[in-house]
């Protein structure tokens, strides 16, 4: 959606723009089967995924695949600086993983989950933005603010996924409650109940382990949810989508600047 409007608001070739989506989307589908066989997820969104019917090996190669497809069909869409974009991008996604896979003891969270999720998330709606001003004509500074509109979009849609990873019930999101938690992985709302609770001595077992028993675990996200945190995270996401709907002010009003507006302001207002 965020390649075909932004092309559209640019008058970019419409060919063209369907498959840089088409390659973006392959992209990140094979991040979602390497992602779900590394954190040994069975289901997502409710539904059963690759490795939980395939072995490991099926579903590396198939991951594999996929990713390979996308990188053909980035180069139909014959730009070499479009093509040079995504392979950075496939790099800075690789390299997220790879952080979060090693859950390394940051003394800084926040600065670490904000890298992380840059790389694991918000590199692919910058390319989804900023990819059709590749094939229009416009300045460099409307180009920018175009990748700005995907950064800021892509932290805020993390941020209310991980929320939902406390909130939302098991049945609607496919995986246990604070699943990131219960793995280790620190996300947004525990930085914020961190940042008020710095002595909480569960938390500091974990962030020093990368584990806790269930009992105290089971205490902490009880902990979190109690304090407010949640909705410290929500807010922080309400701001990046503000960022991301400011910096859409230098185009001319549209339809199609009026869909990435409603775009922007629904990824913190969904439910699932």
């Amino acid at each position: 959606a965020v390649v075909l409007l932004t092309g559209a608001m640019l008058n970019a070739d419409h060919d063209r723009l369907v498959t840089l989506g088409a390659a973006i989307e392959m992209l990140h589908t094979a991040t979602l089967v390497h992602d779900d066989l590394i954190d040994g997820s069975y289901l997502r969104r409710g539904i059963p995924t690759l490795n939980a019917k395939w072995t490991a090996g099926a579903t590396v190669l198939t991951g594999d695949y996929i990713f390979a497809r996308a990188a053909d069909l980035a180069t139909q869409v014959q730009s070499m600086e479009l093509v040079t974009r995504f392979s950075d991008s496939l790099m800075t996604i690789v390299n997220g993983e790879i952080t979060q896979l090693f859950h390394s003891n940051s003394k800084n969270p926040r600065e670490e989950y904000f890298r992380r999720i840059h790389a694991k998330t918000a590199t692919l709606f910058e390319m989804a933005a900023e990819g059709p001003a590749m094939l229009a004509d416009i300045h460099a500074a409307e180009r920018e603010a175009l990748r700005e509109y995907g950064y800021n979009v892509g932290l805020a849609f993390q941020i209310v996924d991980d929320v939902f990873d406390f909130v939302a019930e098991q049945e609607r999101v496919g995986k246990p409650t604070a699943s990131d938690l219960r793995q280790g992985l620190i996300t947004l709302p525990t930085i914020c109940y961190l940042e008020s609770n710095a002595e909480d001595e569960n938390l500091s077992v974990l962030m020093k382990t990368g584990t806790l028993a269930e009992e105290p675990l089971d205490r902490l996200i009880e902990a979190i949810n109690a304090s407010g945190a949640i909705e410290q995270a929500l807010e922080e996401a309400r701001e990046y989508t503000q960022a991301a709907v400011d910096k859409l002010s230098s185009f001319s009003p549209s339809v199609e600047r009026d869909g990435l507006i409603e775009l922007a302001e629904y990824v913190t207002n969904r439910t699932a």
